[in-house]
């Protein structure tokens, strides 16, 4: 067997599957990946943090600007999983 006992052939230390060898620095390469519930309500939040439409300190997400209900809306869409993997938002 090659390589180091256990690891297969030309597998070592900082080898492997998405890992890049770089002046003696192993690093990590991940593709992060946002789960869509969790990006339509980050869309949401940002929105509401800056709206000057009517967004900004309002309790509840109905009360808010065109823009706000919208974002709002495609948030409950994707937390009860009807906007998924790929699919764009409205």
């Amino acid at each position: 067997m090659t390589g180091e006992q256990g690891q297969g052939p030309g597998r070592g230390p900082g080898r492997g599957p998405g890992r890049e060898r770089e002046q003696g620095q192993v690093q990590a390469v991940a593709r992060r990946v946002e789960i869509p519930m969790l990006r339509a309500y980050r869309l949401w939040f940002e929105h509401t943090r800056k709206c000057a439409h009517g967004c900004k300190g309002r309790p509840k997400a109905q009360d808010g600007c065109g823009e706000g209900r919208q974002l709002w809306g495609t948030y409950r869409l994707a937390r009860i999983g009807r906007i998924g993997k790929g699919e764009a938002t409205p």
